[in-house]
């Protein structure tokens, strides 16, 4: 494909405000800002702007939104739907904010954090911690995914049951709008009924509707007790089973609730180093049950080896181990978070981020596994992810022996034939994830009519130029 042509002196333009380490061209260099991390997706760009802060991302845009060039905003690229990748024509110029990570503030008494948006999701739990505070969002990418994307896609997390997602998290926001003017809405308050909410506009809309560039955070009292259990349960209902016990008992004590299939756990002891088998026998299911409380007396671990009795002595637990110390604590929840890594060294899977009613989630796994077997003979249903949330990853993992190629050809069919069962079950296809370029064409169907026409009018409003991140989200 040929290069696409460059606006007339944009690039010496770019390179006069951003200075050497704020533009990038040599083809090295930008090569791994053109790729996802799932190796999905591969684009062209016509370079990379690395500003240092937000005037200078204010002027970036300033200067695409006059020569018409198209952006595409990046974060720490862990996008699993293609959310942050150029597309194909070359004249997109990606816009990259990790060098905006400052924490402006960290206010113990406020409560709050005020973060840019390269700011590494780990470096504010970080922050919040050495503040005497909790920041509770927490995924498998905290190492690598910034603030600015957790935001931007609502990212949801293991802590979504007890916290709810990033937009639960956040306060305020600081964007900078498809015509570069910057909108400072970091307010720190808890109320603030003046007007149309505008910092929800930007969170979940994955950069089409402006630039996230800092952020007002919640944070909570950090935990003083904790207690984790990992067990392996008779079956899908089990696990839901267990998990209205935990929530009847202390509902605000349960942190995380996590389901895992036996075969998805088998990878990780596979594929990991460092990781075995947890217990003295595999099982088909298992859960992980994280429980913390501020208080230090409030005897999580008594409560936790209480319910779990209970529960084995009706069958629904078959076997349990309690995490005697924070390192073990951490390698039990290792298993959980190694999941995605282990299946891309298992060979090529097929995501499906769902979600359902909580109550849904045992018929959702059991139909869409028996569906997908049943769709490509020899494939390896994987379900994991938030059962105490409804969301479901019901991925699947090649055939063996199947060449990768031939079975990611068959995604769609594999996406439609777990988005029918989930439709069936008053669900969504998009659940934590976003839509990025892989989910564009189910809007239509999902959210058509007077939901997707609304969404096009405030895309129309705001970016009447379809200049802010085009090809994701909407078809």
């Amino acid at each position: 494909m040929p290069d696409a042509p460059t606006p007339a002196g944009l690039l010496d333009r770019l390179h006069a405000l951003l200075g050497p380490r704020g533009l990038l061209t040599d083809p090295a260099d930008i090569a791994p800002h053109l790729s996802d991390w799932r190796a999905l997706y591969q684009g062209r760009a016509l370079a990379v702007a690395r500003p240092a802060d937000t005037a200078e991302v204010a002027a970036v845009v300033r200067l695409a939104h006059e020569t018409g060039t198209p952006i595409t905003v990046q974060g720490g690229n862990t996008s699993m739907v293609g959310g942050a990748v150029p597309d194909e024509s070359g004249r997109h110029l990606v816009l990259s904010l990790t060098r905006l990570n400052r924490i402006r503030d960290c206010d113990p008494v406020d409560m709050t954090m005020t973060a840019e948006a390269g700011v590494v999701l780990k470096t504010a739990q970080n922050a919040a911690q050495d503040a005497g505070c909790l920041f509770p969002l927490s995924l498998g990418a905290e190492g690598t995914a910034t603030i600015g994307g957790v935001l931007s896609t609502n990212a949801g997390g293991n802590t979504t049951v007890r916290y709810g997602n990033a937009r639960d998290l956040m306060l305020g926001l600081e964007v900078v709008l498809p015509d570069g003017q910057v909108w400072n809405g970091l307010r720190r308050l808890r109320k603030d009924n003046t007007g149309y909410a505008l910092r929800h506009l930007f969170v979940g809309a994955e950069g089409t509707l402006g630039i996230v560039t800092a952020a007002v955070l919640r944070m909570f009292p950090r935990p003083r007790d904790t207690a984790l259990a990992l067990c392996a349960v008779a079956d899908e209902d089990a696990a839901l089973g267990l998990f209205r016990r935990f929530r009847d008992r202390d509902d605000s004590a349960v942190r995380a609730f996590e389901y895992m299939s036996g075969t998805g756990v088998d990878f990780c002891v596979r594929h990991i180093e460092g990781i075995a088998q947890p217990l003295s026998d595999r099982a088909a299911h298992y859960v992980l049950v994280d429980l913390a409380s501020p208080r230090p007396d409030a005897g999580l671990r008594d409560m936790a080896e209480a319910v779990l009795a209970e529960a084995m002595e009706e069958g629904i637990v078959l076997d349990a181990v309690l995490a005697e110390s924070e390192a073990q604590a951490q390698k039990l929840w290792r298993i959980r978070e190694e999941h995605p890594e282990a299946q891309k060294r298992e060979g090529a899977s097929v995501k499906n981020d769902v979600s359902v009613p909580v109550s849904k989630v045992p018929e959702m796994i059991r139909r869409c596994s028996a569906a997908l077997v049943e769709l490509i003979p020899g494939s390896r249903p994987v379900p994991f992810g938030h059962i105490g949330d409804g969301n479901i990853h019901m991925n699947l993992e090649q055939p063996p022996g199947m060449d990768p190629a031939a079975f990611l050809a068959r995604s769609h069919d594999i996406m439609d034939c777990v988005n029918a069962i989930v439709r069936d079950l008053d669900g969504s296809f998009s659940a934590e994830h976003g839509i990025g370029r892989l989910k564009t064409d189910m809007m239509e169907e999902w959210r058509g009519g007077a939901e997707l026409d609304a969404m096009r009018r405030i895309k129309a409003a705001l970016d009447p130029a379809g200049l802010m991140n085009p090809g994701k989200v909407l078809p």
